[in-house]
C-alpha cells in the first residue's frame, strides 16, 4: 500500500486564493468559500516528513466531519459539506491568532516540559508529584501562537489579552467553547472505551460571529489513550496504550530527529509507512464505531478535482 496524495494544483472556478498548509491544501472560492483538501502529508514537530500516508486524509477529513457535526449545539462551525472523503467545503472565516489547546492529562508537550523541572506552562501551574500520562485535577487551556512558518509558541492568557492579539470578551467565549468541545469529546471517546487526552480547537469569525473551524479531534490534533487497563498501567509504571500522532514523534526521536536544527528526518520505509496507516485507520474504527470505507486511491487527484467540480456547480447553480 504506497499510493497517497500529497499536494494538489487545481484550478478551479471562482478561485481567487491557494494556500498549502502542513497538511491541507486549501482553495479559496470567490472569496467566500473554503474548499480545504486533507492530504495525506503528515507533519510532526513542525515539519512535514518525506513521504505521505495513504487513507490519512480521509480518516482526518471523516473524523473531523463527525465530530463538527456532534457539536455545532456548543459553538457554529465552518462546515457546509464534504463531497469528497478527503474535502470539506465551509464558510471563509477570519481566523485567531492562537489555537486553543486544552489537556486533561500530564502527556505528550506538557510531559516533556514537566520532565525537565518546569511546574508552570502557559502561567498555569502543574501539581508536584506527578508522572506521566497523570491525569491533571482538572484540565488545564495552554495556548499557542499559530505560525504560518516554524514553531508555534506556548502563550499565557495573560500574555494574549496584553498584546491584544484576542480581545478580552472573544477569548472569554474561546476558553468557554474550549471547556465544553473538550468535556463532550472526553464523553464520546469514553462511549467507545478511549480516553481523550488532549486536544486543540482553532476559531475564527465571520462578523461579530464565532466559529469552530479546521479540524476537531482527529489523531493529529488530539491524542487518546484506551480506557481499558489505563489505571493498571499508571500503577504499575508502564506505557499507555494510545491512538494518535504521538507514536510518529516517538518513532523520530529514537531515530535522532526532534525538529532542531541540523537534524536529518530520518528514512520512512514502506514497512513504517504502512504501520502508520493502519494505526490512522484503527483510530477512526475505533473512535466511531464504524468500518473503515476505504475509497478507491487508484487516481486520487482526479476523484478529488471532479467532486469538487460537481459541487461547485451545484452551489453556484
Amino acid at each position: 500500500m504506497t499510493n497517497a496524495i500529497t499536494k494538489t494544483n487545481f484550478s478551479l472556478p471562482g478561485q481567487t486564493r491557494f494556500y498549502v498548509g502542513k497538511v491541507r491544501d486549501v482553495y479559496y472560492i470567490k472569496d467566500e468559500l473554503l474548499i480545504m483538501v486533507t492530504t495525506d502529508r503528515i507533519s510532526a514537530f513542525d515539519v512535514v516528513l518525506s513521504r505521505g500516508i495513504p487513507y490519512k486524509g480521509q480518516v482526518l477529513n471523516q473524523i473531523a466531519a463527525s465530530y463538527l457535526d456532534a457539536t455545532e449545539d456548543i459553538v457554529p462551525n465552518w462546515k457546509i459539506a464534504t463531497p469528497d472523503p478527503m474535502v470539506t467545503v465551509g464558510r471563509l472565516c477570519e481566523p485567531f491568532k492562537v489555537e486553543m489547546v486544552i489537556r486533561g492529562y500530564l502527556s505528550g508537550h506538557a510531559w516533556r516540559e514537566y520532565k525537565e523541572g518546569k511546574r508552570s506552562i502557559c502561567g498555569i501551574p502543574m501539581p508536584d508529584g506527578m508522572k506521566e500520562n497523570d491525569r491533571f485535577p482538572e484540565p488545564i487551556i495552554t495556548p499557542t501562537t499559530k505560525a504560518l512558518v516554524g514553531h508555534d509558541e506556548d502563550i499565557s492568557r495573560e500574555e494574549i489579552l496584553r498584546s491584544g492579539i484576542v480581545s478580552e470578551e472573544d477569548y472569554l467565549k474561546l476558553e468557554d467553547f474550549t471547556r465544553k468541545l473538550f468535556c463532550r469529546g472526553s464523553e464520546m471517546a469514553a462511549h467507545m472505551g478511549l480516553i481523550l487526552v488532549d486536544t486543540k480547537y482553532e476559531f475564527g469569525k465571520d462578523g461579530d460571529e464565532i466559529y469552530l473551524i479546521d479540524e476537531i479531534h482527529t489523531p493529529d490534533s488530539s491524542r487518546y489513550f484506551y480506557l481499558e487497563g489505563y489505571q493498571k498501567r499508571q500503577a504499575n509504571d508502564e506505557s499507555q496504550k494510545q491512538l494518535s500522532k504521538e507514536f510518529v514523534r516517538e518513532w523520530l526521536i529514537i531515530n535522532g530527529f526532534q525538529g532542531k536544527e541540523g537534524q536529518t528526518v530520518p528514512e520512512m520505509t514502506d514497512l513504517f509507512v504502512n504501520q502508520v496507516s493502519e494505526r490512522y485507520i484503527e483510530l477512526y474504527e475505533t473512535i466511531t464505531g464504524t468500518k473503515f470505507d476505504r475509497s478507491d486511491i487508484t487516481n486520487v487527484p482526479a476523484r478529488v478535482e471532479q467532486n469538487i467540480l460537481k459541487f461547485i456547480t451545484a452551489y453556484y447553480r
